[in-house]
């Protein structure tokens, strides 16, 4: 039986889950980025590259081998039928990676809190497998804005990527916490130490039923 927490921490587009992430690293949780474990499951010579070439053609590729990911995301956030399909090719390979992680905090005695940090984890269903919850969320027209600054998208552009994404607000009826990132990164930083201390609570409590 594992020692941690396994906290889902998820949010809509541009809603500022990184940056909340990585005030939770700072508070000494251990983080497990899904993002990142999705780049390295399309590097060349991984099957999973091999896979989505095969499903989307070679054009989502680039000239060197590897995966050309803006044009595959045209592609994918038009049709939420190929979306899927990128999914069931990305994410067997994904949660393979997440469990051999999971496994060396097991190995280590690891008592704390592990941060499962995914984009799509509840429309994935990955959720159901955290013991907590967590959703990060904004105001629409801050969302919208910072996904124009960020990634320099035309408003229509911006709110089309919205569109195709489960709505924040849902995702937020399924969480344990909510972290509402709309105003100033102090106050973000305020609801983080908060939620922080509940998990702990929260692991502390599974901790004394267990004993």
């Amino acid at each position: 039986m594992r020692r941690f927490l396994l906290v889902g921490l998820t949010g809509g587009i541009a809603t500022g889950k990184s940056t909340v992430s990585a005030m939770f690293a700072h508070l000494g949780a251990k983080i497990v980025d899904a993002d990142l474990l999705a780049r390295e499951v399309v590097m060349p010579g991984q099957p999973a590259l091999a896979e989505i070439a095969k499903e989307f053609g070679a054009e989502v590729l680039q000239p060197d081998g590897h995966l050309d990911r803006k044009r595959l995301g045209a592609v994918v956030f038009a049709d939420p039928d190929r979306r899927r399909r990128l999914e069931e090719i990305t994410h067997p390979a994904i949660h393979l990676r997440q469990q051999r992680i999971l496994s060396v905090y097991d190995e280590e005695a690891f008592e704390g809190l592990v941060l499962w940090d995914a984009a799509v984890l509840i429309e994935s269903g990955g959720h159901e497998r955290m013991d907590r919850l967590v959703v990060v969320l904004t105001d629409p027209e801050t969302e919208l804005r910072r996904l124009m600054v960020r990634d320099g998208m035309a408003e229509a552009e911006a709110r089309g990527r919205i569109a195709a994404q489960m709505p924040v607000a849902d995702k937020a009826r399924l969480a344990d916490y909510v972290i509402d990132n709309s105003g100033t990164r102090a106050e973000t930083e305020r609801q983080v130490r908060a939620v922080h201390g509940r998990l702990l609570a929260d692991l502390a409590e599974r901790r004394a039923a267990r004993a």
